[in-house]
């Protein structure tokens, strides 16, 4: 089992080119993979983005790559805006203190920000290596970081699931008393209003039968207990096991509404409130689980 969060990073150098590659994944249910790269290796984003896929299977994954080295060059950058508004400030000041003198191209080009020189990457065989090798290292980061998150998120999986069993056993207890205590309150009923009728009145048998087969919620928990056994099984794969949680954890919730309506018992509701909370949790933390 693995969680969709995690943070890895790689370095890698080939013939003089640095190459720095972040990978940080979050939960979603959907993938989504963002790639932040140099403009020089652009034409790189479809292979890494092919190769990502093949491995991170859920989660928003948001990679950022740089580099730098021998295969780049600096390329100037001249900011017209920047000069414009220093020769106005420039001139402003000037007449203000009535200052003699020119200001020159030369004067305007040393202003700060005016030229700037940003670092081009050229992509080359060992620019592609070292991406491709930083790339795999961030991504062997990613990949502990998520396993070891995804063992204890198992841990407490498996520890809420033992918890709804012993609730489960304790309504499974309580199931045949639930056509005992019905008869017992309608026989009750019925003296109430002064009506003579013993226990063993037809009528009032045909009532309590018919009233144990609608609330009878045997079925409901056989096939809790089976998805159980199922959730279980399931923790243990190793492949992207999110979403098959997420549909077992669906089925749970609705066996356990069923149970819960046709109880029609006091006691076995409130453990059926407890089994829905716990349960909660449980989807809760499966939103996490690849």
């Amino acid at each position: 089992m693995h969680s969709m969060t995690g943070y890895g990073c790689g370095q890698a150098i080939s013939r003089g080119t640095k190459v720095m590659v972040e990978i940080q994944s979050v939960n979603k249910r959907q993938t989504e993979i963002l790639i932040n790269l140099p403009p020089g290796l652009a034409s790189l984003e479809s292979d890494l983005r092919s190769k990502i896929d093949r491995i991170l299977h859920r989660g928003r994954i948001i990679v950022t790559i740089s580099a730098s080295g021998s295969s780049a060059h600096h390329r100037p950058a001249l900011d017209s805006d920047l000069a414009k508004r220093y020769l106005l400030q420039f001139k402003q000041l000037q007449q203000e203190l009535a200052l003699p003198g020119q200001i020159t191209i030369e004067t305007i080009l040393r202003s700060p920000g005016v030229i700037s020189a940003s670092e081009q990457v050229i992509l080359d065989s060992s620019t592609r290596s070292a991406t491709e090798g930083a790339l795999d290292l961030a991504l062997g980061q990613l990949l502990q970081m998520r396993a070891k998150e995804g063992s204890n998120i198992q841990k407490e999986l498996l520890s809420r699931i033992r918890t709804l069993r012993r609730v489960l056993a304790k309504i499974q207890k309580l199931q045949p008393r639930v056509a005992k205590r019905y008869r017992a309150l309608l026989f009750e009923r019925v003296q109430k209003i002064g009506v003579d009728i013993n226990l063993d009145n037809d009528r009032l048998t045909k009532e309590v039968a018919f009233f144990a087969e609608r609330s009878d919620f045997s079925e409901e928990l056989s096939r809790l207990e089976s998805h159980l056994d199922q959730f279980i099984e399931t923790t243990n794969q190793q492949q992207a096991i999110g979403r098959t949680l997420e549909f077992i954890s669906q089925e749970l919730g609705r066996e356990l509404n069923t149970l819960s309506a046709k109880a029609n018992d006091a006691e076995i509701s409130q453990l059926a409130v407890l089994c829905k909370a716990e349960l909660e949790k449980i989807r809760e933390q499966v939103q996490n689980v690849e």
